[in-house]
């Protein structure tokens, strides 16, 4: 059985969370970075929270900056004040709107069902702990695992030749080793 790497569980598990906030977000008119920005304005102190150092925080452009604090600004999460004493300056304050905003975003917590299932458990290694993490937020989530072909209920093997058993298709030794999107994780005794 092929070992599955730190770094891998960790995508794996970043790319779920990432898919579930979009989801999340997109429920209410916003984007994943839209969210962070207001993240970001709610922990930044005076001298941090304007445009420019939300750009170089974020490692993004000024216009996908700018666009994004458009949208804020449109939706009503954000307030934009001139500095008093440099009138070139902007500085971003989160609105009334956007702080209740924020508030109520952090409660979609994708980790929350998940977290009962890890709380009672002990682990040897990180990658146990990441795998069960991972296991833990898919369940939760409803999300499909991408598991490894040949760790699925459905991976018959007999005389080194591979069978799907959901689509009766035989599979390559390579093929064995990669993720599937049918998969479903069997039961290890």
């Amino acid at each position: 059985m092929q070992d599955t790497t730190t770094f891998k569980l960790i995508e794996r598990i970043s790319t779920l969370l990432r898919s579930e906030e979009r989801k999340k977000y997109a429920a209410i008119g916003l984007h994943p970075i839209h969210v962070q920005v207001l993240d970001y304005l709610a922990n930044c102190n005076h001298h941090s929270d304007t445009p420019a150092a939300v750009t170089e925080y974020f490692g993004l452009t000024k216009g996908t900056v700018s666009q994004s604090l458009q949208v804020l600004e449109r939706k009503g999460y954000i307030d934009k004040n001139q500095d008093s004493e440099d009138g070139r300056v902007i500085h971003l304050a989160l609105s009334v709107r956007g702080e209740k905003l924020l508030n109520e975003i952090q409660s979609l917590d994708v980790f929350s069902q998940a977290e009962e299932a890890l709380t009672s458990q002990d682990f040897s290694t990180i990658g146990e702990a990441l795998k069960t993490t991972l296991l833990a937020l898919q369940k939760a989530n409803d999300a499909k695992s991408f598991g490894v072909c040949h760790t699925c209920i459905n991976f018959d093997e007999e005389d080194n030749h591979y069978l799907c058993n959901l689509t009766q298709l035989p599979l390559s030794r390579s093929d064995a080793n990669k993720i599937c999107r049918e998969h479903i994780l069997a039961e290890v005794e």
